[in-house]
């Protein structure tokens, strides 16, 4: 079926009227050497909010005939978009959520190439230099709020989960809604949804008008989680690595519910960083929740974690199951934790400095074939090193479920081969083969083929 599209003209409603001339020749550049391409699919995946795929290869071949373009008038810049889908219109003229989402794709994209990546003071070899980065392209989407009290809950969980779970995410949301906790999620659907909807109900009993809905991105999984309505602070970081760090160094704790290959991803990415021996004594409250039904979800998770990293990882989380209002209150009473240390340490309450982030948790993991089969997945390594190879681990399986690239490399070459320790092979086969068996890889109603091989 053809899908319905829609070409228009679009003004900005933010403060992102104003463009150089070679800003723009830049984005005009559909060459190689161009940034036009990331552009144009980042801007694609924000006007197919709401869709019903997860799959960045399909969405981006269903609109091969989209284009967008800067028009530079003498009052400003509009954009031109052809081919746009339809949905993201009523009556012919776009939604203005979307319409802000648009244009905070063309701040960050804009940004990060003249302000990041063309600029020596950032130097993305070095750990110090990546926090920077990360720390600026924050502040210049105005998601950093220096003279407020610490309030963003991270919620971390899958895109693909079913109705009782997130049922439960919105009911989190709500109670941390009420006690005026903020939600920063990866803004796509299901358990990055679910939270942000129950919040902005809580939110709105409590006549919270300034309520913030953050979602972090980056341009490899955006075409796979369109950003869901509710966000109203978008933020693309460059890549997974950096989104990853933008999570946990403005975030004030972590609530994560079931999910997928991402989800596991995400929990061994803030174990690692937590179990290194300079965070040890931080205050960062981590809990994984979930509905009655969802309980055995997490004993795999538990048991995973404890067959690889140990009770030491065990030790930087709760489990709480069935209880929204028991997490909402475990979490407020954490992050008053969170207070404390900071102001005893004089870190800011926006942005967590003192967390130390090792470099393998920051350099971009490539995942092509040759780097997934030579991941270092055994126990004779410090636990926070391991936890960083299974994050690779599990980070390759996700471009290999969701993303352009990583689908079209799986289609050439074949399946991802994962190879390690005997042990940890067998963990990581059967928490795998829980997802495929619980549809936690795909959305609802959609085939999955592992994209994987793991060798036990």
């Amino acid at each position: 079926m053809k899908s319905q599209v829609i070409d228009a003209q679009i003004t900005p409603e933010g403060r992102l009227d104003v463009l150089s001339k070679a800003e723009v020749s830049k984005l005009l550049d559909t060459s190689q050497g161009g940034l036009y391409q990331i552009f144009r699919n980042c801007s694609l995946a924000v006007l197919n909010c709401g869709s019903t795929t997860d799959n960045g290869k399909e969405l981006l071949e269903r609109y091969q005939s989209f284009e967008i373009r800067v028009v530079q008038e003498q009052r400003g810049i509009k954009l031109e978009v052809i081919g746009a889908p339809a949905h993201a219109f009523v009556d012919g003229k776009m939604i203005k959520g979307i319409n802000e989402h648009l244009f905070a794709v063309l701040r960050d994209i804009i940004y990060i190439s003249d302000e990041i990546n063309d600029n020596p003071r950032f130097d993305m070899a070095t750990s110090r230099g990546i926090t920077d980065a990360v720390f600026h392209i924050l502040r210049n989407a105005n998601s950093l709020h220096s003279m407020t009290n610490p309030n963003l809950v991270v919620c971390w969980g899958g895109h693909s989960i079913n109705r009782t779970e997130y049922e439960y995410t919105k009911l989190v949301g709500h109670e941390m809604g009420l006690r005026g906790l903020n939600i920063c999620t990866g803004c796509g659907p299901g358990a990055m949804k679910g939270p942000m909807k129950g919040a902005a109900i809580g939110h709105a009993k409590q006549r919270i008008k300034d309520g913030q809905y953050i979602g972090i991105t980056e341009p490899g999984i955006i075409a796979a989680e369109s950003p869901n309505p509710i966000v109203n602070q978008l933020v693309i970081l460059p890549d997974i690595e950096k989104r990853l760090e933008a999570f946990v160094r403005t975030g004030h704790g972590i609530v994560v519910f079931p999910g997928g290959a991402g989800t596991a991803e995400e929990i061994l990415y803030i174990l690692g960083v937590l179990l290194h021996p300079d965070n040890q004594d931080m205050p960062f409250p981590l809990i994984f929740s979930g509905p009655a039904s969802s309980a055995s979800y997490f004993e795999e998770i538990d048991n995973f974690i404890a067959g690889t990293l140990g009770k030491k990882a065990q030790q930087r989380y709760q489990i709480i199951i069935d209880n929204p209002v028991q997490v909402a209150r475990e979490m407020q009473a954490g992050i008053a934790q969170v207070r404390h240390f900071r102001k005893q340490t004089g870190d800011a309450y926006y942005f967590n400095w003192l967390l130390k982030i090792d470099s393998a948790f920051q350099q971009p993991f490539i995942p092509t074939h040759e780097n997934m089969k030579n991941l270092a997945l055994h126990k004779n390594q410090e636990a926070h090193l391991l936890a960083a190879n299974l994050r690779c681990a599990f980070s390759g399986i996700v471009a290999g479920n969701v993303k352009d690239a990583g689908i079209r490399a799986i289609e050439q070459y074949g399946h991802f081969e994962i190879n390690g320790d005997k042990d940890i092979m067998q963990l990581m086969d059967a928490l795998l083969g829980s997802f495929v068996s619980q549809h936690r890889m795909k959305l609802p109603g959609k085939k999955y083929t592992p994209c994987y091989q793991v060798l036990t």
